[in-house]
């Protein structure tokens, strides 16, 4: 079975309203599956031994530490949302459950203790589970934020030692992608008010983006990316630059874009049940977010960049459509992690705050 940029089969309706049912189900089965899990423990020698819930009590589900992290967001951000009843309950007490004040106390000390695990791309989500959780509509959510407090304090070191000590980003459009995960970092530092932490993205931001023309995106995608490296890096200048600033910058960032490009079209996915293949249907998902943020931050600068917005909105649709169906399909390395994605996308879409 392949998936391209063939009229997508999967329902057209795009509106959150239409899927929230259906992520919520995905949310729960995966924040309670335990396994199959592939743990990333760099074992310490013979005798370090134990399971994945111990060593993440919050968060030892859905097949990784990272994806278990942004399927929490998830569930938190679908409560938020509004389900019914039976879902909304479910939900809140699975969040309930895990993210307690041991649980999280013991994930904020493996990350002080491991300070390169799941860096940048689980600590970005593991920020980004904490903003949501502190300013969630729901009082039941928003009543597990003090919990939080060690993780943010150590999200919050180990990423200001990450930055000052790299002089140069990773562009890769996988998990290790820098911009990716400074945007993230970036969007929960002002959430949460930890304005040391939100200058110090900045100020990387401009350092390793600042100067960067004439992106390449020819040369995207590679067989397992998830990511576009040139939209992550414009979705963070967005976020970054003030609206005026970001236009002139956009306009040489984007000035090999051409209608037709492959960067503008969905993926071919061969092969459904490659774990690393399936990537691909998360690159549609996570470029239609993006291309819907910048089109969004080009037309509200008013300085010009419209028909680098137009291109990316007219691909937009056609990219989270053709991603959908997967993230509630039967095959769990798509399933694990994809509907977050996606509702990413649609929030992008509906211009939902995040």
């Amino acid at each position: 079975m392949s998936h391209s940029d063939a009229a997508p089969t999967a329902p057209t309706d795009l509106t959150r309203a239409a899927w929230a049912d259906r992520f919520a189900a995905v949310a729960a089965d995966n924040t309670t599956r335990e396994y199959p899990y592939a743990a990333h423990h760099a074992t310490s020698g013979p005798d370090d031994r134990a399971l994945p819930v111990e060593l993440h009590p919050a968060f030892a589900t859905s097949y990784d530490w990272h994806s278990s992290v942004h399927m929490h967001w998830l569930a938190a951000r679908l409560v938020a949302h509004g389900l019914p009843a039976d879902l909304e309950a479910r939900l809140t007490a699975i969040l309930q459950a895990h993210l307690t004040t041991d649980h999280l106390a013991t994930e904020a000390a493996y990350l002080r203790e491991t300070p390169h695990y799941e860096r940048p791309y689980g600590w970005a989500w593991l920020a980004r589970l904490a903003a949501e959780v502190s300013a969630s509509e729901s009082p039941s959510v928003r009543a597990l934020a003090p919990a939080f407090a060690p993780v943010v304090d150590v999200l919050e070191d180990l990423v200001v030692r990450w930055i000052d000590g790299a002089a140069h980003p990773v562009r890769h459009g996988v998990h290790s992608n820098s911009a990716f995960g400074l945007l993230l970092v970036l969007e929960a530092a002002r959430s949460l008010d930890r304005p040391a932490l939100a200058a110090a993205v900045e100020g990387a931001a401009r350092d390793w983006f600042g100067a960067d023309a004439g992106w390449p995106f020819a040369w995207e995608r590679s067989g397992h990316d998830f990511l576009s490296a040139g939209l992550a890096e414009a979705d963070l200048m967005r976020a970054v630059l003030p609206a005026p600033e970001f236009a002139t910058w956009a306009q040489g960032f984007f000035a090999q874009v051409q209608p037709g490009d492959a960067i503008l079209r969905s993926t071919v996915v061969r092969d459904e049940n490659d774990p690393q293949q399936v990537h691909l249907f998360g690159l549609d998902l996570s470029r239609a977010g993006s291309a819907r943020r910048i089109a969004d931050a080009l037309r509200a600068a008013g300085t010009g960049g419209t028909g680098i917005a137009d291109l990316l909105d007219d691909a937009a649709d056609r990219l989270l459509a053709a991603g959908l169906a997967a993230s509630v399909g039967e095959e769990y390395y798509s399933t694990h992690w994809l509907a977050s994605f996606a509702w990413d996308a649609m929030e992008a879409r509906e211009h939902a705050a995040r």
